[in-house]
């Protein structure tokens, strides 16, 4: 099994930043692709970003294309979300998640097998 815990999260004010990480134990990460997902009150989880398992290809959500940016260190174990120009919307528990599949479809939460307790990040005006 793998387990993962969040950290980073916490209150910004709006256009701040923050990276979030995702470190992994009981497996090593170089054999799963990653994803971070999120969760606003009263809406279904959310895909952010993911990235493969050889690392080279990512994947944006249209909301935080131009502001997010995750990476892997398999070296350590974790994954990363650096959050630039946050802003109110972007207010969620945010969620790593990691699965195995080479298949294409990284938006599908359900594809993930993995997941941490999530971290909560809110963002003010």
């Amino acid at each position: 099994q793998v387990q993962l815990v969040e950290s980073g999260g916490g209150l910004v004010q709006a256009g701040g930043s923050l990276r979030l990480s995702c470190a992994a134990s009981g497996r090593t990460i170089s054999n799963y692709a990653m994803g971070w997902f999120r969760q606003a009150p009263g809406k279904e989880r959310e895909f952010v970003a993911a990235i493969s398992i050889s690392g080279i290809n990512t994947y944006y959500a249209d909301s935080v294309k131009d502001r997010f940016t995750i990476s892997r260190d398999n070296a350590k174990n974790t994954v990363y979300l650096q959050m630039n120009n946050l802003q109110p919307e972007d207010t969620a528990v945010y969620y790593c998640a990691a699965r195995r599949s080479y298949l294409s479809n990284y938006r599908e939460k359900n594809t993930y097998d993995y997941w941490g307790q999530g971290t909560q990040v809110t963002v003010s005006l």
